[in-house]
């Protein structure tokens, strides 16, 4: 996985109570109808399509091929019916009305328009997704990717959700040109750091954000969107086919459920120039938009088409416990694989303190943070009322968006994002450069002043800027002695450039 570098009304289903599943089951799906199930972590199921079609978020499946799934919630749909073989324990139960037909019709909507793109040398459409949390939002955002990749198309994908990853750790938005099939089994599919990969691996564009939520920081996380358009854009620019096929983009669920939000989802319509915006799941986000957007033309003097799409019912609500799990699974495949299909093994690198050059994330500019009012001076300097800075400054001129600091015991088991940038930089230069990789603290001396930091590959990394955030939090999941990890792989790119 990983970026390249150091990688309303909810449809009717009919099931029977959430069972724990046999040794070996077999389902019969009749047409236009979906076999839901969850998978916890830690445990798996093999699945087996016997006879039939059937495809996960738009994917076809394979006959007779055995898919394994690990700490997931998902489904299987069937256009026509089919048998599938079940082995494990989940969750599961049978779903015979679903939002699908809806959603293919939009997905062909799409296509004309890039018809129409691809024949008069124009840009295709440029998608946004919007709705509250767990409205389904990422499930559709792979669907439409993967029925465009199935009718030859190449989408640009943007995860502007920090919380969640995209062949990234979370903590990072990326932009990411689709050209081959998702792997269902890991989701997106993979990146260069993962080693081989029987999937062709995807190259995403990494910038960190290192907090979870948009309104954290804003005015960290606006120019971050801004520079990833352009990016973007650039990508669009150079490849006719991308540029036919348009962008595709998924939104934190945080920015559809405030006044707050909505100012952001403006600000990611202009940069990006949506000019197709798609409200899952929301009688009064769609009501919005339309206030909003109704009468609004893009850059490209296009006006926007508004779409309210129903929520599928198959959508679960993910508590905080199991998007922990997802965050230190993916940062635990960054740095050691996915065992037992690749194993990969981390090198381990001793710094001086002096030797690096470290940015903690200035947090909570917006809205004002809840301090510790038994510890007055635990305030950060962030939350300072810019009223009474001297002489008038801006809170950006007086704090800065990064606060540069001496390592410490406090880094212990987090994660630093190595920037492509140099340390001589300023604070608005290394916010806008992009991601060259991650390493992680795995233990910090403060007597001799030295760090232990895994990283990918033996590479120098004292020359860069490394940034740290509040997201991911602070995971003690690489306490496993490196000597019992196998090293069956390094061929992980540190240094991977940006291409198609």
């Amino acid at each position: 996985m990983n970026i390249p570098g150091l990688g309303q009304a909810t449809p009717a289903a009919t099931f029977s109570a959430p069972t724990i599943q046999a040794a070996i089951a077999v389902h019969d799906l009749q047409a236009n109808s979906e076999w839901r199930f969850e998978v916890a972590y830690g445990q798996s199921i093999e699945v087996k399509i016997l006879s039939g079609s059937a495809e996960i978020f738009g994917t076809e499946l394979a006959i007779n091929h055995t898919y394994t799934f690990r700490g997931t919630k998902s489904s299987i749909f069937t256009w026509h019916g089919c048998r599938i073989e079940v082995s494990g324990a989940c969750e599961e139960y049978m779903a015979e009305e679903t939002p699908m037909v809806t959603y293919v019709n939009t997905h062909f909507a799409l296509e004309k328009l890039r018809d129409d793109a691809s024949q008069t040398g124009g840009e295709g459409p440029r998608v946004l997704i919007v709705g509250p949390n767990n409205a389904g939002k990422t499930s559709l955002v792979k669907l439409l990717t993967s029925y465009a990749i199935r009718m030859g198309r190449q989408p640009m994908v943007i995860n502007a959700d920090s919380r969640e990853s995209l062949l990234s750790i979370p903590g990072s938005v990326t932009a990411t040109p689709f050209a081959s099939i998702l792997d269902v089994e890991q989701g997106w599919g993979s990146s260069p750091t993962s080693g081989p990969s029987p999937v062709p691996v995807k190259l995403p564009l990494c910038y960190y954000y290192g907090l979870p939520s948009p309104e954290d920081n804003i005015k960290l996380y606006k120019p971050i969107l801004t520079r990833l358009a352009l990016a973007a854009a650039n990508r669009l620019a150079d490849d006719p086919v991308i540029k036919a096929t348009g962008m595709i983009i998924d939104t934190p669920g945080i920015i559809s459920q405030g006044k707050g939000g909505y100012d952001l989802i403006s600000h990611i319509v202009s940069e990006f120039a949506v000019n197709t915006i798609l409200v899952l799941g929301s009688e009064r986000l769609h009501s919005e938009m339309m206030r909003r957007f109704s009468t609004y033309r893009t850059s490209l003097g296009q006006t926007i088409t508004l779409v309210k799409l129903d929520k599928s019912g198959g959508c679960v609500d993910r508590d905080e416990t199991f998007l922990q799990q997802m965050q230190e699974a993916a940062i635990k495949e960054y740095f050691f694989g996915d065992p037992p299909k690749r194993t990969l093994s981390p090198h381990t690198q001793q710094v001086g303190f002096d030797d690096i050059t470290v940015y903690k994330i200035q947090e909570c500019m917006f809205p004002p943070p809840k301090h510790d009012l038994k510890a007055p001076n635990s305030m950060p300097a962030s939350a300072i009322n810019t009223s009474f800075l001297p002489g008038g400054e801006e809170e950006s001129e007086q704090l800065g968006l990064y606060e540069k600091i001496e390592p410490s015991s406090m880094m212990l088991h987090c994660l630093l994002a190595v920037m492509y940038a140099s340390t001589r930089d300023s604070h608005e230069t290394i916010r806008d450069a992009s991601v060259m990789g991650f390493v992680y603290v795995a233990e910090v001396d403060e007597k001799r002043k030295r760090l232990k930091i895994l990283a990918p590959l033996n590479t120098k990394i004292t020359d860069r800027p490394m940034v740290w955030g509040s997201w991911p939090e602070t995971t003690s999941t690489f306490q496993t002695p490196l000597k019992n990890m196998s090293a069956l792989y390094r061929t992980i790119c540190f240094d991977a450039v940006y291409n198609s």
